[in-house]
C-alpha cells in the first residue's frame, strides 16, 4: 500500500460556539451516515481528528460526554480546562490532556484566555469496553523524544488502556521515526520526508509502514494498533 495523503486545506472549516476546526477523520463507527465528505475513517478505535482553534476569549461552552476518550494536544497558545475532571487545569503548547468519559461520563468547557486565537488538535477514540470510570491524564511532551499519551496493555499506568495507541514524536531536524505496521499519522508542526516525498504541517497520511525523517522541528502524531 502506497502512502496516502490528505491536507486540512482540502476540507471545509466547521465548528460550533467559539471553536473552529477542519475535520480530517470522521469514522462511521461514531458518526454513522453523518460523516463529512472527503474525511478518512480512522484506524482501530480511533474515530475523529480535527485541526482546531478557539477564537480569542472563546470557549466550547459546557457540555457532556459518555463512552468516548478525548485528547487535546496544544500546538499554539493556551487553554483553561473546566469541568468535572481536573477543574482549572491549564494547558500550553507542548502539552496534552486525555479525558476518558466511560460510563460515568464527564462535563467540560475548554476556554481560550488569550486575546488571540490558539491552535490545537482534537482526537477521539472509542473505549475498548463500556462502563469504565471517568479518568484524566496530563502530559508534557519532551523535545527530541517520542511520548506515548494513549493506549497500551493492562499492567501499566502511564496511559489509559487501549489496543489503539497514540504516540507524539517531537523531533529535531534529521531525527527519524520508524514503524513497521499499518498507521495513521498527522504532521502538526514542521516538515519532513516520507518515502522521499516532502510533506508539511497540516498533512494526514497513512500506509502499511512508516519511515519519516524530520526536515525541521516537528510534532508528529502517530496512531496504530498494538
Amino acid at each position: 500500500m502506497a502512502i496516502e495523503i490528505l491536507h486540512y486545506d482540502d476540507l471545509p472549516i466547521a465548528g460550533c460556539a467559539g471553536l473552529k476546526e477542519h475535520r480530517l477523520v470522521m469514522s462511521p463507527k461514531l458518526f454513522g451516515q453523518f460523516v463529512n465528505p472527503g474525511t478518512w475513517t480512522g484506524i482501530g478505535n480511533f474515530v475523529y481528528l480535527a485541526e482546531a482553534g478557539l477564537d480569542p476569549k472563546g470557549e466550547t461552552t459546557l457540555h457532556d460526554h459518555k463512552e468516548i476518550d478525548i485528547i487535546y494536544l496544544m500546538i499554539e497558545g493556551r487553554i483553561v480546562h473546566q469541568g468535572s475532571l481536573q477543574q482549572g487545569q491549564e494547558l500550553e503548547a507542548g502539552m496534552a490532556q486525555v479525558l476518558r468519559a466511560g460510563g460515568e461520563g464527564f462535563s467540560h468547557n475548554e476556554i481560550n484566555p488569550e486575546d488571540s486565537s490558539n491552535r490545537l488538535i482534537q482526537l477521539w477514540i472509542l473505549p475498548e469496553h463500556s462502563g469504565e470510570l471517568a479518568a484524566y491524564r496530563l502530559y508534557t511532551l519532551d523535545t527530541a523524544k517520542v511520548t506515548r499519551i494513549y493506549g497500551g496493555s493492562h499492567g501499566q499506568t502511564d496511559t489509559l488502556v487501549s489496543n489503539t495507541v497514540i504516540d507524539i514524536a517531537r523531533l529535531e531536524p534529521a531525527q527519524e521515526f520508524f514503524l513497521d505496521k499499518p498507521f495513521l499519522a498527522y504532521l502538526a508542526v514542521g516538515s519532513g520526508l516520507i518515502d522521499n516525498q516532502e510533506i508539511k504541517d497540516g498533512t494526514l497520511f497513512k500506509g502499511n509502514n512508516l519511515n519519516f525523517k524530520a526536515n525541521s522541528v516537528v510534532t508528529l502524531i502517530v496512531i496504530h494498533e498494538i
